[in-house]
């Protein structure tokens, strides 16, 4: 009896500590949202987790131009020095320039959180006829926000 209180000791309190911590991909309620900075800093860690595991961006891979996603042209407001490389600001071309020069980009939606992690529509045109676009769910753990898995929705 008292070997298995022993074996059972850790399973319980590991499970006690994880009921007891707050969840941070639960969506806020209307009654208690998130601060601005908390936000951010999830927004920050959901499109570096997507960048660094599903791109694969890095030093040895610089990222394309970041273009902004979504009706707002939304764009992360994050530095991602310290993940080895940095997005361009994306331009649009110029009247009479060759458009075939701005046809490499990346852009990210702002994540949508749930009860499971983060949602992220992302897409990435290398050149013309040469893109495609992805749903990302990320979860949030004890490594931080991670990749889940990134569903192809277009290709072109």
């Amino acid at each position: 009896m008292r070997a298995l209180k022993l074996l059972l000791a850790p399973a319980i309190a590991l499970a006690s500590a994880c009921a007891a911590a707050p969840r941070a991909a639960e969506p806020p309620t209307s009654s208690s949202p998130p601060p601005p900075s908390q936000a951010m800093s999830n927004d920050c860690a959901v499109i570096a987790a997507i960048a660094k595991e599903h791109y694969r961006f890095g030093p040895d891979n610089p990222p394309p131009p970041l273009r902004g996603a979504g009706d707002e042209a939304w764009t992360p407001q994050c530095n991602f020095e310290s993940l080895g490389f940095t997005f361009a600001p994306y331009s649009e071309p110029l009247p009479n320039s060759d458009p075939r020069v701005h046809m490499k980009w990346v852009s990210f939606q702002q994540p949508v959180y749930d009860g499971r992690g983060a949602l992220v529509q992302t897409e990435i045109v290398h050149g013309p006829l040469a893109g495609i676009g992805y749903e990302c769910r990320v979860h949030s753990g004890i490594a931080g926000w991670t990749i889940g898995e990134c569903k192809t929705g277009w290709v072109s």
